[in-house]
């Protein structure tokens, strides 16, 4: 039997963790996306008392979604890493003219109101079999005209209808018009729809942290451009105060690299998602409208390019630094290494004249030995010559100094090399 990876099932259901729903025209729905830190269990507690009031079960401890009837209206839970959403959503008897009893009104507002979590993005969604002709207020009445976004979708079984405003209730509106779409597929497109707003909204989290940087950024290449002025005709005691204010600098560009790199990342993730579900959409032009692509290329495009040249300037300004920072430190190094060479010199010039000097002093050393060596042999000769023995005192003397002096010369030769070898 083949030994199972203890993830195996949990990585072959990831594809099934979060199914689209089945969903009929005519029907209102109501979306609301909210900031959760990670690891916060107060959103999952909120989720079980609606539900425990309801006599419903509750999800497994790891579940990341939910979809059930809690009376009168569907819910579909996710939690996301950084966000939850809560979709509510209700079949309508007939075609619905106003957004005036949203699916969201079904729901407890005092639950409504404590869900933990900063409310990020909130939507109310009319999907509805019948077109618009102009005269019915659900499109040129609801939404606003000025920034009206239409487009047909989905092979040309739907129309969609937006203005991306908040209205006086704080959601933003979108008009669908289905007339024969089967439920799975109505269920993905208008799911494709609440996750374009979902991430579009999540992406523009970056967009402060990029304004907020920039004047940062601003300073800091200032003053780099400064200090590597001053480099350029810098005293070498000015040298250490330099490095200093590079490496306080350096500090700064890295502590602001840290604290937003991950925001600037995660919107370039969430806008990549907003143009996947939008090209997923297969949008085509209505008459005098502009489409949901082309306007975000309009509107969000540039957001998004500023979070990228932000991140792009962070990182290039740290390897300016970096350059900068090496060049003096190289400066530094070629100088102490002149220092180090001159000391050098000025060593091996003190060790020749100390060899010199011991050279000296090992002659004199010699004639001094010598000397007194052919005194002692001079006291021994006189004592041989007293016991009777007829030899001359000056005479041994004057023969014993060269043997004396070579003996004594080749013994510091020995001497010096046995030093020399210790030292190796």
């Amino acid at each position: 039997m083949l030994t199972p990876h203890p993830l195996r099932e949990v990585l072959h259901n990831e594809v099934h963790a979060r199914p689209y729903e089945r969903m009929c025209a005519p029907l209102a729905l109501s979306h609301l996306a909210l900031l959760t830190p990670p690891g916060q269990t107060a959103s999952r507690e909120h989720l079980h008392a609606l539900l425990r009031a309801r006599h419903l079960p509750l999800p497994a401890e790891d579940a990341s979604h939910l979809s059930l009837d809690i009376g009168g209206v569907h819910l579909r839970w996710e939690q996301h890493t950084e966000f939850q959403t809560y979709t509510f959503w209700r079949a309508l008897t007939e075609r619905p003219t106003s957004f005036d009893e949203p699916a969201v009104g079904l729901v407890p507002q005092d639950w409504l109101r404590g869900i933990p979590g900063q409310w990020l993005v909130g939507m109310h969604v009319l999907v509805t079999r019948t077109r618009d002709d102009g005269s019915d207020p659900l499109v040129r009445g609801a939404l606003s005209e000025e920034s009206l976004v239409g487009s047909i979708v989905m092979d040309g079984q739907a129309e969609v209808y937006t203005d991306f405003r908040l209205h006086a209730d704080g959601f933003a509106r979108v008009v669908v018009v289905a007339a024969s779409m089967h439920p799975r597929r109505l269920g993905r497109t208008v799911q494709r729809l609440l996750e374009v707003e979902t991430y579009r909204m999540m992406a523009l989290l970056g967009l402060p942290a990029a304004r907020q940087v920039a004047s940062t950024l601003a300073d800091a290449e200032r003053e780099l451009a400064q200090i590597a002025d001053q480099i350029r005709s810098a005293e070498r005691s000015h040298e250490p105060e330099l490095l200093r204010q590079l490496t306080r600098l350096a500090g700064r560009v890295e502590s602001l690299y840290a604290s937003t790199h991950a925001r600037f990342s995660a919107s370039g993730a969430y806008f990549e998602l907003v143009q996947r579900r939008i090209d997923e959409l297969a949008e085509h032009r209505l008459a005098g409208l502009q489409t949901m692509g082309e306007f975000m290329d309009r509107r969000l495009g540039p957001a998004m390019q500023t979070c990228a040249w932000a991140a792009r300037r962070q990182q290039q300004l740290s390897e300016r630094i970096s350059r900068t920072s090496n060049l003096l430190r190289t400066r530094v190094e070629i100088e102490q290494q002149q220092s180090s060479q001159a000391l050098l010199d000025a060593m091996n010039r003190r060790q020749k004249a100390q060899l010199m000097l011991q050279s000296a002093v090992e002659g004199l050393s010699i004639a001094a030995i010598t000397y007194y060596g052919a005194g002692l042999v001079g006291y021994v000769a006189k004592g041989i010559k007293d016991a009777g023995w007829p030899l001359s005192v000056d005479l041994v003397v004057a023969a014993a100094i060269p043997l004396i002096a070579a003996t004594v010369w080749v013994g510091l030769r020995r001497l010096h090399a046995a030093a020399q070898r210790a030292a190796q």
